[in-house]
């Protein structure tokens, strides 16, 4: 049995007007799989890699890596998922911009009854992204001193909160006065806007001429040397967006001049890629959201019909928090 439902597709990579609304046709779930009826699905800046080619999937395709909803219906040979469920998820492959969709069980958990579909569209991946960045690639520990890019924008402002939680000292880069305000106002203890001021000189003076241990970079292009020269010796540079472009070949003797430095390029999916592992991961940010100690901020909302309007604010920087787009 198929019925019809809307969801965005993209027949060709460039703009965001190269996404279409258009009918599809849904069916019923085959072995390892269930169909979601999608209440509220995320915005992030990986949607816009794929759109753009950044990031490459078969054409015609669809987008959209996170989405919160309730289970339609079951496949054969699923375990621990039943019709009715409320369900979350961050996974591969791109299609959460739709209605109805039907994917595998083991990418999905289910989400608290305590936590909304809008909060669990808004949260799965960036909040899933720091707490691996925070907690298992460079696990900060109480007492220090990180920097973390883009402080005001979706994984920033959880992962401001949460290092924050955890005892750090947090400097955060942001773009403008109102973003450093927000910012601060979620956990962010020195920001530095970027567009006037050198960070990397900022952060020398704030830490003493010593550096941070750690610097979580998801711009890319335009902040990559000031990042390697923001850090301690023995500092980690964990590299895991391109909002600005992606990075020239990384040069070895950067690293070894200013300090045997270490780089990483890490990706949620990978963190994620076990069972065990993304349970852990969810649960581990429920926890810390239901606690009170991250809270998560959906500052815009659009209809999912909208998304072209949607990436648009994203890419011109006039998006802050999370961005939920509603069915």
């Amino acid at each position: 049995m198929t019925k019809l439902s809307k969801a965005i597709r993209i027949e060709k990579i460039g703009g965001p007007e190269v996404m279409q609304w258009v009918d599809v046709e849904i069916g019923e779930p085959g072995a390892g799989e269930i169909r979601v009826k999608h209440h509220a699905v995320g915005l992030n800046y990986i949607d816009v890699y794929f759109r753009t080619g950044l990031y490459q999937q078969p054409l015609p395709g669809s987008l959209g890596m996170e989405a919160a909803g309730v289970i339609e219906a079951v496949g054969p040979g699923v375990d621990g998922f039943k019709v009715g469920d409320r369900v979350a998820y961050a996974a591969r492959p791109p299609g959460a911009y739709c209605e109805v969709r039907v994917m595998a069980a083991a990418g999905v958990v289910k989400l608290p009854d305590a936590l909304s579909f809008e909060q669990g569209a808004a949260m799965m991946l960036q909040g899933m992204t720091a707490q691996y960045l925070l907690r298992r690639t460079y696990p900060v520990r109480a007492g220090q001193t990180i920097l973390i890019h883009a402080a005001a924008g979706g994984v920033g402002l959880i992962a401001c909160q949460w290092a924050k939680a955890l005892g750090a000292t947090v400097i955060g880069t942001v773009g403008s006065d109102e973003k450093a305000e927000l910012a601060r106002a979620h956990g962010c203890d020195h920001t530095i806007i970027y567009t006037r001021e050198n960070f990397s000189q900022r952060v020398r003076e704030i830490t003493g001429g010593e550096g941070v241990p750690v610097v979580y970079d998801s711009i890319g292009r335009d902040t990559y040397t000031g990042s390697l020269d923001s850090l301690a010796p023995l500092g980690m540079l964990v590299s895991f967006g391109n909002a600005s472009g992606a990075l020239a070949p990384i040069d070895s003797a950067a690293l070894a001049s200013r300090g045997s430095l270490f780089f990483t390029r890490p990706t949620l999916f990978s963190y994620i890629a076990k069972r065990q592992d993304l349970e852990h991961t969810a649960q581990e940010l429920f926890d810390v959201v239901l606690s009170g100690k991250v809270k998560i901020g959906i500052n815009q909302t659009f209809a999912l019909r909208d998304v072209a309007e949607a990436h648009r604010a994203l890419e011109q920087r006039r998006t802050t928090g999370s961005t939920v787009l509603l069915p």
